[in-house]
């Protein structure tokens, strides 16, 4: 289902179990109150996964509707590095990555997350050179697709990159088809990465950089995540809303930054299989939504 006409509020939702079938995620996430939901296309721990059924994508597309969820996203395996100098690493990524391309496109999800990739030790600019190749040989293999591949901020973990506004211009310049890509913005990773995000300034110094290096409009969804670890930790580590160091103010602008109603917002914090945890994150950032 599309999502017609610009809500004038956040759009919240959480990243959803696939087991039992991609279209159990939606049932979950109905259970769990979510207006939007983020899944994984397959399995996250595997490299190669059977094609959907007829069945899978009618009956995710049926439960789409029966649930009233009209945004679905997608977060690509973790497996998948289209940063690796090891070419055969690489290659390998690319077709799990236009793997899960198809996968949107014949579940209808709009926008694929992917975490840009890291260089393994061959240095910044030749990974950012070898991201926008890989994300090129996709693109020329998924030719006329609506679905946009969303790159997300990273924590700066190890040699991952994407984790600075200015890496992720390099990346959306260096693309061929760069009109394809958007960004998605993880509140956890952007924290400890070094965006300051707890004042006033802080926000608006972030969003006013990120608007200089890649433009606002690009943003196609956010990660609300705390963070267990403290400012510019380089730690990729979530918490729950509110109990970590990045703390509620900033979820509050968020939330009420107009710029970014309609956006889905998912949670990725850990939770239990009755997702009481869920429930209660979505509660606590809905109170911080000024109707």
């Amino acid at each position: 289902m599309a999502n017609t006409g610009k809500p004038s509020r956040p759009i919240l939702g959480a990243h959803m179990s696939i087991a039992g079938g991609v279209g159990e995620a939606l049932i979950r996430g109905q259970q769990a109150g979510c207006e939007c939901i983020q899944i994984f296309t397959k399995s996250s721990r595997q490299w190669a996964s059977k094609p959907y059924s007829k069945e899978e994508i009618e009956n995710f597309k049926r439960n789409q509707i029966e649930t009233g969820i009209g945004i679905v996203i997608a977060h690509d395996s973790y497996l998948v590095n289209l940063g690796a100098p090891d070419e055969a690493l690489r290659i390998k990524s690319v077709k799990a990555f236009i793997d899960e391309l198809n996968r949107c496109e014949a579940l209808g999800v709009p926008t694929l997350v992917a975490h840009p990739g890291a260089h393994v030790g061959a240095g910044v600019e030749n990974g950012l050179k070898t991201i926008a190749k890989s994300i090129d040989e996709a693109h020329a293999a998924c030719k006329g697709f609506a679905v946009k591949i969303a790159l997300e901020i990273t924590a700066g973990q190890g040699s991952t990159l994407g984790h600075t506004f200015q890496q992720m211009a390099q990346i959306f310049d260096a693309v061929v088809e760069h009109e394809r890509l958007r960004l998605c913005f993880d509140t956890e990773h952007a924290f400890a990465a070094g965006y300051e995000l707890r004042t006033p300034e802080g926000y608006e110094n972030t969003f006013s950089e990120l608007d200089k290096f890649i433009g606002i409009k690009k943003l196609a969804a956010f990660h609300l995540n705390d963070s267990l670890k403290d400012f510019h930790s380089r730690v990729d580590r979530h918490q729950h809303i509110g109990k970590g160091f990045i703390g509620l103010d900033a979820f509050r602008r968020i939330l009420n930054d107009r710029r970014f109603f309609g956006l889905p917002m998912c949670l990725e914090t850990p939770k239990g299989p009755d997702l009481k945890e869920d429930i209660e994150n979505l509660a606590t950032l809905r109170r911080l939504f000024k109707n």
